[in-house]
């Protein structure tokens, strides 16, 4: 099978790309990070006997997802992975950081998943993985960005799984919403976690397995799954108030 993976040049999408390859998967992968994209290649070649394609590329911009789909086809799974988060009160943060957010969290997921799901659906087979957060089930004070651009994911992975049931469609959508990761996130959004981040390497490997057999809400680790919820029955506005004290202490001095 081809693996088409985006931001595969650090955390998650590293190491998703790791275990892909591990199953015998000939792997696209992608990222701004060309150097980054060349050693992890070779590496996987090396010990996996396959062919991995690295592509160096800005996805925040419109034009090259639109490249991409037309360079990469035949794809059997795409992995939407590519994003970055932000940390601050709305006025103060950058609103050119905000709008390459939007531009990668959203606008690129949305054209990826358009375009290959046509082509999926054509053949009536494929698996898109569309990486979300937990902060895409609850408005997100101090990072409103961020936890707006992954509810767009979550509503809009949910909208598409409702219309492929209804069409009796064999391909396959699902979203991986984790809580916090230890990964170079949190240094691009200027944040530090109060609370234990999970390892990358099991988010990886719990989220291909759990896509591997169908499932839509891949949610790793028994604290996220209780937080997802609890997010669900409490009233917004708690919520909310909760989620700006904890946004609170996570902002660097």
């Amino acid at each position: 099978m081809k693996v088409l993976i985006t931001g595969a040049s650090s955390g998650i999408g590293k190491d998703m790309a790791k275990i892909m390859a591990s199953k015998g998967n000939d792997l696209v992968i992608v990222a701004r990070n060309e150097e980054e994209l060349k050693r992890l290649a070779k590496e996987l070649e090396e010990k996996n006997k396959i062919k991995v394609e690295v592509i160096a590329m800005d996805l925040s911009k419109e034009e090259n997802c639109i490249e991409l789909h037309q360079k990469v086809q035949n794809v059997d799974i795409l992995i939407n992975n590519a994003g970055f988060g932000d940390c601050g009160d709305f006025t103060k943060t950058s609103l050119q950081k905000e709008i390459n957010m939007i531009q990668t969290n959203i606008i690129a997921y949305h054209i990826l998943t358009k375009l290959y799901l046509i082509d999926m659906k054509e053949k009536n087979s494929g698996k898109i993985l569309n990486v979300a957060s937990i902060a895409g089930f609850m408005p997100g004070p101090l990072m409103a960005t961020y936890y707006a651009t992954k509810a767009y994911v979550v509503r809009l992975s949910e909208a598409i799984r409702e219309e492929l049931k209804k069409e009796k469609s064999k391909v396959q959508i699902s979203i991986l919403c984790p809580g916090p990761v230890h990964t170079n996130f949190s240094k691009v959004a200027n944040v530090k976690f109060q609370i234990r981040e999970a390892n990358s390497m099991q988010v990886a490997k719990y989220a291909i397995q759990k896509l591997e057999k169908g499932k839509f809400y891949i949610v790793p680790g028994i604290d996220i799954k209780l937080a997802k919820i609890g997010i669900k029955l409490a009233p917004t506005t708690l919520v909310s108030k909760v989620t700006y004290h904890i946004q609170k202490r996570k902002l660097f001095s």
